[in-house]
């Protein structure tokens, strides 16, 4: 074999021996990748935290191998509709289980089963849960992330906002907890309802978001009811001195949830002195090939500000 090969012409011998190089390296990138993204974890999934018009609300704990004792809530929603408990894949938060972080993933009812009004309790009940349950989860009840994209962005920030004290009375001792986050990562969030500027669901009349008028209930349409709904619901408005540090990924030519709700968010918080930082992704729209790369940065932001 060796002296047939000797008769290949000298540029044949080093073209074949380019490419079975190439193809080498691409298999070995191939291999870590599969491997990067699939970290191996315990999973408990569908855990109930709560109830909601009759139904059982779900959330998912994924603990990975070397857990750092520090733990993430994913807000599993897009467009304020969730999944099935158990349907979050590992790979989708890989770079941050690879750090350590025990991953909550919290699911809600969909609107309009549920308002958003009513899907924002749940979260804060959800963080109460995993906080009444840090023990057991082996996390410091103290710090805890969020993280989510889209409506899950804007949940996370209403966590981050508005996050808080449980009632000390309350029957159930979960209740009592505090819903507060210590650090946020997130993809392009809404954070202001009342005014939604260039995006395609503004309305044009100060409304709710044109497809999602049903997600907040039979009041939305009422204009006086809706400038208390959309204020109450909007992050922008419910900033103080103690929200956490905020980091945002959002695309320049989303048309849905244009940059500038970010951008007026971070000028707001600089107001009041809190750290808010945006990562452009030129081009991103709503949502980007390359996002579960950001993940990576996601994982130091925590790193940062959690340990």
């Amino acid at each position: 074999m060796i002296r047939l090969w000797r008769w290949f012409p000298r540029w044949l011998r080093i073209g074949l021996t380019t490419i079975g190089a190439l193809i080498a390296v691409a298999v070995a990138i191939a291999c870590y990748g599969w491997w990067y993204f699939h970290p191996t974890v315990q999973r408990t999934d569908g855990i109930v935290y709560g109830h909601r018009n009759g139904e059982d609300l779900k959330l998912d704990v994924i603990k990975p191998a070397r857990p750092n004792g520090l733990g993430v809530a994913l807000m599993v929603s897009g467009g304020w509709k969730s999944e099935e408990a158990g349907s979050v894949p590992v790979w989708m938060m890989a770079p941050v289980l690879r750090r350590g972080y025990t991953v909550f993933a919290i699911y809600h009812i969909s609107q309009p089963e549920a308002t958003v009004m009513e899907i924002i309790e749940d979260m804060h009940r959800g963080v109460r849960f995993i906080r009444y349950h840090a023990k057991e989860y082996g996390i410091d009840p103290d710090r805890i992330g969020v993280t989510g994209g889209s409506a899950g962005g804007h949940l996370s920030l209403m966590l981050a906002t508005r996050g808080g004290p449980g009632s000390a009375d309350a029957e159930d001792p979960i209740n009592r907890e505090s819903s507060a986050v210590q650090a946020v990562a997130i993809f392009y969030p809404v954070t202001d309802l009342l005014n939604l500027g260039k995006s395609t669901e503004n309305p044009g009349d100060g409304g709710p978001p044109k497809s999602f008028v049903k997600a907040f209930g039979p009041d939305a349409t009422n204009m006086d009811a809706w400038k208390k709904i959309g204020h109450d619901c909007s992050p922008i408005y419910h900033i103080t001195s103690e929200m956490p540090p905020v980091l945002i990924y959002h695309g320049d030519a989303d048309t849905l949830v244009p940059l500038e709700q970010s951008q007026w968010f971070r000028d707001r918080a600089t107001e009041q002195g809190r750290e808010v930082k945006i990562v452009v992704h030129p081009g991103g729209q709503h949502g980007w090939l390359t996002m579960i790369l950001d993940t990576r940065k996601f994982a130091d932001w925590f790193d940062k500000h959690l340990r």
